[in-house]
């Protein structure tokens, strides 16, 4: 998962909670050995290996997650998607060290991405690419899917009250801590890493960040971000980060992506398809500061959560 969960509880039964709390972290290295791309032995990395020479029948809960990528996708003509890994590395976020890739080595990374290029069989639950090169990443989405599996563990242990932390970017609010109507969750500002940009205030509730302020380069005073546009193969510009509230972590993990990259044009006419969710979009301002935008989805709750601090 690339980074560090962390699993606040509250409850009675003070033999029962370590228990939840450790099943929890459990069910979250499950979930890392069966996604992760680093390891080679995962059957994500299987799929990766084998998938362009023919059909590879996968774990079922690995078809099932990237089916429901395909969806997430199609849903959003392509600004989310599962195949960028190879542009990523064109990029040099791969391995940290960021680089320009030139145009004829972009265009041919190009042929490669796209979730057209995966052919499923749900029959079967098997995955094939149509050409060699293409490769599945699930880092965009499988961090807030595994938030939601281990609140599910959580709940199966009895526990109503927690926070749920994929490393800050994706974290789930489980009830209320005691004598509070719900969780506080302090949103950092995208331009220094000291500040506090917004609090937001959760309860059986997901929030997303998706931000450029931790993988980034600076080439001739250009910033290039690690965040990815698949239909253009390029960083997205003007963006400093989206934070997305919604119900669940897999979806807010996959969303955050979808609306830095579409904007808040295109975004706001793509909320109006998406029930209880809001939409924070931070961008450049003027004199180094940021602006936000705040977008709600017709039926989101109205009640304030937030408290924006300047940019």
């Amino acid at each position: 998962m690339a980074c560090t969960y962390t699993v606040v509880v509250y409850g009675r039964d003070a033999r029962q909670l370590p228990r939840g709390v450790n099943a929890a972290l459990d069910e979250v290295d499950r979930l890392d050995r069966l996604m992760s791309h680093y390891k080679s032995e995962s059957p994500l990395s299987h799929v990766n290996r084998d998938a362009a020479s023919g059909p590879v029948k996968t774990d079922p809960e690995l078809f099932d997650f990237i089916a429901e990528c395909v969806r997430y996708s199609r849903a959003s003509d392509g600004a989310f998607d599962i195949t960028v890994g190879p542009l990523m590395k064109a990029w040099g976020f791969f391995r940290g060290e960021g680089r320009l890739p030139d145009a004829n080595e972009l265009a041919e990374v190009r042929n490669k991405i796209g979730y057209r290029h995966l052919m499923l069989n749900p029959q079967e639950k098997t995955i094939q690419f149509d050409r060699p090169g293409v490769e599945l990443d699930l880092g965009g989405i499988a961090k807030g899917y595994a938030v939601d599996r281990a609140v599910g563990v959580l709940r199966a242990h009895g526990i109503e009250r927690a926070l749920v932390s994929a490393g800050g970017s994706t974290i789930y609010a489980l009830g209320a801590p005691p004598e509070s109507p719900a969780w506080e969750v302090k949103i950092q500002d995208p331009l220094d890493s000291r500040k506090v940009a917004m609090t937001v205030h959760l309860k059986d509730q997901a929030v997303s960040v998706s931000g450029s302020s931790e993988k980034f380069f600076e080439v001739g005073g250009v910033r290039y971000s690690h965040v990815m546009d698949p239909r253009t193969g390029r960083p997205v510009p003007r963006v400093l980060s989206v934070v997305v509230l919604t119900g669940t972590g897999t979806a807010g993990d996959a969303l955050d992506n979808v609306f830095y990259v579409e904007g808040v044009g295109k975004g706001r006419e793509y909320l109006k398809r998406l029930p209880e969710t809001e939409v924070f979009f931070f961008l450049p301002g003027a004199r180094k500061q940021w602006r936000m935008v705040h977008l709600t989805s017709p039926a989101a709750a109205r009640p304030s959560r937030k408290h924006p601090s300047a940019g």
